[in-house]
């Protein structure tokens, strides 16, 4: 009898509650993380303190993986993931639920397994795009990356699996899935292929210019400052102002696209900022219109190296 009610319990209660409360405790720290960097990405937040320098954080923020279609920052997504996980770790501890609670135990847990699975195998991902393409370290993606992972530990070994064989079996196609689908999005976004350059309606005209080593360096600086270019595809000066620079300082620049019919726009940034025309800069806070010969924006950033531009 004694037997019969502790397997019966058992089956009530699938799982761990410390692994539950762990992944929570351990996704919030995802949610602050991911949340930080979209605030700061949306202009909510100011500069965030990056360990190890903020160099590298922003030119991984900043750089073409950072972000998806229409603008979207790309720590949104992890944003809702962590969020997710949160939510499916404490429901089923919550009290009144104790008619249901054997299977929204059961699906929870699954869901947990498959969540953090393809965080892990997402994250894995980027880190190998931050160390081989973009060549930089950003704290808060290590960061993702490691808590994505001891989410997938706790996961394995909380959840009270009773057939190991399907777990392993649906983890395995989920994480091909994901990596072959991660691979496939960073050579699609990958601004050094050939055929990624674009033309059309609501796209840039490309920069054709050589940029020399001084402007590539000042365009690093820049974006290492937090300068922003606001900028319009059909707006002429904007595209002069891309040239001074060269087709390969341009692309480190953080350039926000203004037009409401412009690719990747982020129109609402630009109305909440109250422009007075394109291009205009925002540097240490401060906004100035028109374009900027590269020893006036080395000044109004303190820019201290090479001027051979």
């Amino acid at each position: 009898m004694g037997s019969t009610r502790l397997v019966s319990r058992r089956r009530q209660d699938p799982g761990a509650k410390w692994a539950r409360i762990a992944m929570a405790v351990l996704a919030t720290i995802g949610v602050i993380d991911t949340g930080s960097i979209t605030l700061k990405r949306w202009g909510f937040l100011g500069d965030l303190t990056c360990p190890m320098g903020a160099d590298g954080c922003d030119k991984v923020l900043n750089s073409a993986w950072g972000s998806l279609a229409d603008g979207i920052p790309l720590s949104l997504v992890g944003l809702v993931a962590y969020g997710v996980v949160v939510l499916m770790a404490l429901v089923p501890l919550l009290p009144g639920l104790q008619e249901n609670k054997s299977e929204l135990s059961r699906r929870t847990w699954w869901g947990l397994f498959m969540v953090s699975t393809g965080m892990a195998v997402f994250s894995g991902v980027l880190l190998g795009l931050m160390v081989f393409k973009i060549q930089a370290f950003c704290f808060f993606c290590v960061l993702s990356a490691a808590l994505s992972l001891i989410l997938l530990v706790l996961s394995v070994v909380g959840g009270g699996w009773d057939d190991p064989g399907t777990l392993i079996f649906r983890g395995v196609l989920l994480a091909l899935a994901v990596l072959l689908g991660g691979l496939i999005w960073a050579s699609v976004v990958d601004p050094d292929r050939p055929e990624s350059v674009e033309t059309g309606a609501g796209i840039a005209p490309v920069v054709t210019q050589e940029s020399s080593p001084a402007s590539v360096a000042l365009a690093d600086h820049l974006t290492a400052g937090g300068a922003v270019m606001y900028s319009a595809y059909w707006c002429p000066h904007c595209h002069d102002q891309k040239e001074m620079f060269g087709k390969e300082a341009s692309q480190q620049l953080q350039v926000v696209e203004c037009a409401a019919d412009g690719q990747n726009n982020q129109a609402d940034l630009c109305r909440s900022k109250g422009l007075e025309g394109f291009p205009s800069w925002e540097i240490n806070g401060e906004i100035d219109s028109g374009v900027k010969s590269l020893d006036s924006l080395a000044d109004l950033s303190g820019y201290k190296g090479d001027r051979d531009f």
